[in-house]
This record gives structure tokens, C-alpha cells and sequence, in this order.
């Protein structure tokens, strides 16, 4: 199937499409015209790409993952990659949320007391 077609069954937009095979995580192949051809495999493999992203993966480590990953889910092989890239992330992402909650904290904090003045 052509690129616009891939883009009609994913509903990711061309755009897009090219920009993950640029990543290396889309790879087509090229008719006697030039025109990328995609293998029916591709519309499982942009599923599978958007899900990943929508868990809050880069490309590139989605790119590091892909050799792990199979199913529509998707779901993910046991690879020692694959768990060490979810550790890491997850310990990212607690971080980024201890970071909020302290400043969540002091800007209450702020807030209360300017209230205070706010009302004297």
C-alpha cells in the first residue's frame, strides 16, 4: 500500500508516517516509481508505534524497544532492554512527579500566605 492509504487505516498523517521512517521505525520499501510501498505489517507496526508514544516513549526508545515488541497491545518481550528502559523511565517519571509536588507545595504555601495578607 502507498503512504496515503497507510495513512487512511492508521489515521496518523503522512507527515508523521514520513517522520518515523526517518526514525527508523517504519521501514518501506520503494516501487519502480520511488513511491514507498508498505506491507500490511505496517499498519500493526504504526499501532504500535502510536501506543508506545502515547506511553510517553521517545522514538528513539521506541526505536531501542521495537525488536521486543509484538501484539497489537502492543505487548513486550521479557528482553533485558525492555525492562531496563521501563525501570528507567518510571524512575524519570518519579522524579518529575516529586519534583511537582514540591513545587505544588510551595506555591500553596505562597498562596496561603498572600491569602493571609490578602485579608488583613
Amino acid at each position: 500500500m502507498l503512504i496515503g492509504e497507510l495513512s487512511r487505516q492508521t489515521g496518523v498523517n503522512p507527515h508523521q508516517l514520513r517522520y518515523y521512517e526517518a526514525q527508523g521505525l517504519l521501514v518501506p520499501g520503494r516501487g519502480d516509481n520511488g513511491y514507498r510501498e508498505y506491507g500490511e505489517d505496517a499498519v500493526l507496526t504504526v499501532s504500535q508505534i502510536r501506543k508506545l508514544l502515547d506511553a510517553g516513549l521517545s522514538t528513539q526508545e521506541i526505536g531501542y524497544l521495537q525488536p521486543c515488541v509484538t501484539g497489537a497491545e502492543p505487548d513486550l518481550k521479557p528482553c533485558p532492554e525492555t525492562l531496563d528502559l521501563l525501570r528507567a523511565r518510571i524512575a524519570g517519571l518519579d522524579e518529575q512527579i516529586d519534583t511537582l509536588v514540591q513545587s505544588r507545595r510551595t506555591l500553596r504555601e505562597y498562596l496561603a500566605v498572600t491569602e493571609r495578607r490578602a485579608a488583613s
